[in-house]
């Protein structure tokens, strides 16, 4: 009697990611039934409208291959809810993630299974294209002569381990194709958001500034309304040719403090310098939201906070009365700093 085990069937893993320029808590989770009714094994990813499935079960049930998988997907993300889609597949999180982040809306790419279709695609990239090599990273790599994902799985590992320290194995075994980590399936955190959409392209980078406090004063308002606390805040710049750039900063603690907010969105801002840039669209989503009792608060041995409370209880009667105005907003807080 044999003990022989059949090989284990390769996973099959896509990374989805939704282009969108209405962006909404409600919309987000339509988004996620309907990568629900094709499998149930989903980790959402809020914060840049994305998500991981693994449809490694769902291929035989639907009698379709990967490619023809994401078809359907696709295709029920358009004539559901009229959301264009871009989507990588592979047989590991790392690798389907490295095939979204090189295909444009409206377009998949599949990486087959086997080793040669992995490192047909993996050995040509770009270190930095590996998850885990930032731009410092990769440039130490490059003075060592490792400036391709190829270099660093062939490098020796004691060499690697030298160079990158504790990540080297993590790192090589990515490079080789090997990743184990699973898809972890879970609701999307709850958020809040808010949205200006522009009429014309926008280059004034002072009103860029100005939409973006305003947004979050904006939140902060609601945040309060709705007793509940923020620990992270996302914002998304969409521009002219409708591509948009995402970036998200945990706060130093949970809060619905406008100032707080007004700094931390101010500071996203600043980091994206948008010299020029033909601006369509500003979101500002409160993430990972939740009841304002577990909320703490740091003592200072100044009274600047208490200032900036009496300006921001004196905004909100001000909003109360007369409805919400950018100019308030904007001239308030723009020197707050971030939290």
């Amino acid at each position: 009697m044999s003990n022989t085990q059949p090989p284990r069937r390769p996973r099959a893993i896509v990374r989805i990611h939704f282009h969108t320029e209405q962006r909404s808590e409600a919309l987000f989770a339509q988004l996620m039934g309907v990568l629900s009714d094709i499998s149930p094994t989903i980790e959402p990813l809020p914060a840049d409208w994305s998500a991981y499935m693994d449809v490694t079960g769902s291929l035989r049930f639907w009698d379709r291959d990967v490619e023809g998988l994401v078809a359907v997907v696709r295709l029920r993300l358009l004539a559901l809810h009229g959301v264009q889609s871009s989507a990588g597949a592979g047989p590991t999180r790392s690798i389907a993630a490295m095939a979204a982040a090189v295909t444009p809306p409206g377009a998949a790419t599949i990486v087959g299974g086997t080793p040669y279709e992995i490192a047909a695609f993996l050995r040509p990239r770009p270190a930095a294209a590996l998850p885990g090599i930032g731009p410092k990273t990769a440039r130490t790599l490059a003075r060592y002569g490792i400036s391709t994902v190829g270099d660093l799985a062939d490098t020796q590992p004691a060499t690697l381990q030298r160079i990158l320290g504790a990540a080297a194995r993590q790192i090589q075994n990515l490079a080789r194709g090997i990743d184990e980590r699973p898809i972890v399936p879970a609701a999307a955190p709850r958020s809040m958001s808010a949205t200006h959409h522009f009429n014309r392209d926008e280059l004034d980078t002072d009103q860029h500034q100005r939409i973006t406090l305003a947004l979050a004063e904006d939140l902060g308002a609601r945040l309060r309304a709705a007793s509940e606390i923020a620990q992270a805040l996302t914002l998304t710049v969409t521009y002219a040719d409708r591509t948009h750039t995402t970036r998200t900063r945990t706060l130093a603690e949970a809060t619905a403090h406008t100032p707080a907010l007004a700094g931390t969105a101010r500071q996203l801002l600043a980091d994206l310098g948008l010299q020029r840039a033909r601006v369509r669209g500003i979101g500002l989503r409160a993430e990972r939201l939740r009841p304002a009792e577990h909320a703490t608060h740091q003592l200072t041995l100044d009274d600047r906070d208490d200032k900036l409370h009496r300006l921001e209880a004196a905004l909100y009667q001000a909003r109360a009365r007369y409805g919400p105005g950018i100019a308030g907003a904007a001239s308030a807080f723009r020197s707050v700093p971030t939290a």
